[in-house]
């Protein structure tokens, strides 16, 4: 069943696949986020970005999800960065420490 709280798009650019993130990730939607997210972990000759511009809210589930994102990128020699984070989110990633490993796509 679709959430109406959260959505996700994917859009391939030269060399980048751009995943962008809209509403509240949280638990609810943990499983769709990973399912989404696993293939594109893969394919490591493409910088993958998240962009977070309309994302409302993260909790500790969806924090988890993209530490566990750049693990895995990192593991496989493969980039990954956020863009367009809103200042509501990116006062929580600097309150939880996760900012420095979150690089920010220019």
């Amino acid at each position: 069943m679709p959430n109406n709280k959260f959505t996700l798009r994917t859009e391939n650019r030269e060399g980048q696949t751009v995943v962008f993130l809209s509403g509240e990730f949280d638990l609810e939607v943990a499983t769709q986020m990973r399912t989404t997210m696993e293939p594109l972990i893969e394919l490591t000759d493409r910088r993958l970005t998240l962009n977070l511009h309309d994302l409302k809210y993260i909790d500790s589930t969806g924090i988890g999800i993209l530490i566990s994102i750049v693990k895995a990128r990192h593991a496989r020699s493969a980039s990954f960065d956020v863009e367009h984070v809103p200042t509501h989110i990116l006062k929580l990633f600097d309150m939880t420490g996760v900012t420095p490993f979150l690089a920010k796509a220019e």
